[in-house]
């Protein structure tokens, strides 16, 4: 019973099911069609006849007399071999002439009764008999009337051919077209099973699972190469996960474990104010880190989680202006040059804050691998309706080899830029980025500096 639940035997079912119903239509049309059309042949035949019988019918007298002129023997021979019969009955409903096998067939109720056919069976043979009687007229006076038989056993024996032919046809037909139709669907719903086998097989510790099926353009094949497309995504999805919740759990646990030290070492004995006022600035400082590191990783959670950000109008000319202004004193500090180019009018629809996390990771970045020379903060609308905005610096570069995974998540180049920061600033860059639907680069020589380059729709 459970396989008749499966795909391919309700398709093979259906199949046969429609095949039949369409076969046993055009079956009965033929069958009834074929039997009207030898019906109304043996009727023709049988009012051809009648009509060349009673113009040799033999009146003396103004009474009927015989027929025997018109029956030549070549006529006979014909009649014989059509398998006519043939009755004169006269005024009285009595026989005055008769040929052929069958001559018990109902006499009219009246010699003056209109033409008809009717279909009867011979009492002596029990035939089926196919029989026309119309009235003999001479001069609009009736005179008998004459009958004309032809068996019908022929035609009903094509009939019966006919019928067992498209009885035995007809269900082999429908019985090949059910086996066929179960073997098509087994062979085009192959790779489905094989996709729910390998569905069965994957769990989120395995995503390397793959149909590999041989590329085709039909329905099944798109189906089975978005499958192992979406396999290598969420593969590669759970895999930065992972890395992810790795590299999280190491970076919070390196904050932790320096308090817990300091902690457990102050009060291994007593100290002097002094020794706790700087443990408790040590501990100040790594709660800072591990507070900047918590908000990095929750910044980049809602990033992942919701992408639609309530847009609106954003001057951003005045918003890389007042980036540059708050963190021109860190330059100032370290005697760096942070100059700006910036042209007025820029606007986009966009996100403000997300927007300014963006520009003072890659200022404050800049700035902060940057040991002498200046950063240059350009902003220039393009001719295809768009805006560049550039940072550049003179600091250590960063070597081709990191520049693919310089905006992952903890990503740090060592050792020139392993100092300081949670690994996080270029990855939230990046998502702030990617929220509008903008592109951001970096191009870097070692030992001239860096330069991080955003393009944004106007």
């Amino acid at each position: 019973m459970s396989r008749l639940t499966t795909l391919r035997a309700r398709f093979a079912l259906w199949t046969a099911g429609l095949l039949l119903t369409a076969l046993t239509l055009f079956g009965g049309f033929v069958y009834a069609n074929m039997s009207r059309s030898l019906v109304a042949a043996v009727d023709n035949g049988l009012r051809l006849t009648a009509a060349q019988l009673v113009a040799g019918v033999d009146v003396r007298n103004g009474q009927l007399a015989s027929i025997d002129t018109y029956l030549e023997d070549s006529q006979q021979d014909s009649l014989r071999a059509q398998g006519f019969s043939l009755r004169v009955l006269n005024l009285a409903g009595q026989p005055v002439q008769g040929y052929g096998p069958y001559q018990t067939l109902p006499a009219p109720s009246t010699a003056a009764q209109p033409e008809f056919l009717a279909t009867v069976t011979d009492a002596a043979t029990g035939h089926p008999v196919r029989v026309f009687t119309t009235p003999i007229v001479e001069n609009e006076r009736p005179l008998g009337t004459l009958q004309v038989a032809q068996d019908l056993t022929a035609m009903q024996r094509t009939l019966t051919q006919l019928l067992t032919s498209l009885l035995i046809g007809v269900p082999l037909m429908v019985v090949i077209a059910g086996v066929g139709g179960y073997i098509l669907a087994a062979r085009t719903l192959t790779p489905i099973d094989q996709i729910t086998l390998t569905a069965q097989r994957i769990s989120a510790e395995d995503l390397s699972a793959r149909l590999n099926l041989p590329a085709t353009v039909d329905e099944v094949g798109r189906l089975a190469a978005t499958f192992d497309s979406m396999l290598a995504r969420l593969d590669e999805a759970f895999h930065r996960e992972r890395q992810f919740v790795a590299d999280a759990s190491h970076e919070l646990r390196t904050p932790l474990a320096a308090i817990q030290t300091m902690l457990g070492s102050t009060l291994v004995r007593r100290r002097t104010p002094v020794e706790y006022e700087q443990v408790l600035a040590d501990v100040g400082g790594e709660t800072e880190r591990l507070r900047t590191l918590v908000e990095g990783l929750l910044h980049l959670s809602r990033g992942d989680a919701a992408r639609g950000n309530v847009f609106e109008m954003v001057d951003l000319s005045q918003l890389l202006r007042d980036v540059t202004d708050s963190l021109r004193p860190l330059a100032d500090e370290k005697g760096l040059a942070l100059t700006t180019a910036i042209n007025d009018g820029l606007t986009l629809t966009g996100d403000s804050d997300s927007l300014i996390r963006l520009f003072v990771n890659l200022v404050g970045n800049a700035i902060k691998y940057t040991a002498a020379g200046e950063i240059v903060v350009t902003a220039e609308p393009l001719a295809g309706r768009g805006i560049r905005i550039t940072v550049a610096d003179t600091g250590c570069g960063i070597p081709a080899e990191h520049l693919p995974r310089i905006f992952d998540r903890f990503y740090r180049v060592d050792p020139a830029r392993s100092a300081g920061g949670t690994g996080l600033g270029l990855a939230m860059a990046r998502q702030a980025a990617q929220a509008h639907n903008c592109s951001i680069s970096v191009a870097s020589v070692v030992g001239q500096g860096s330069t991080f380059t955003v393009t944004l729709p106007a």
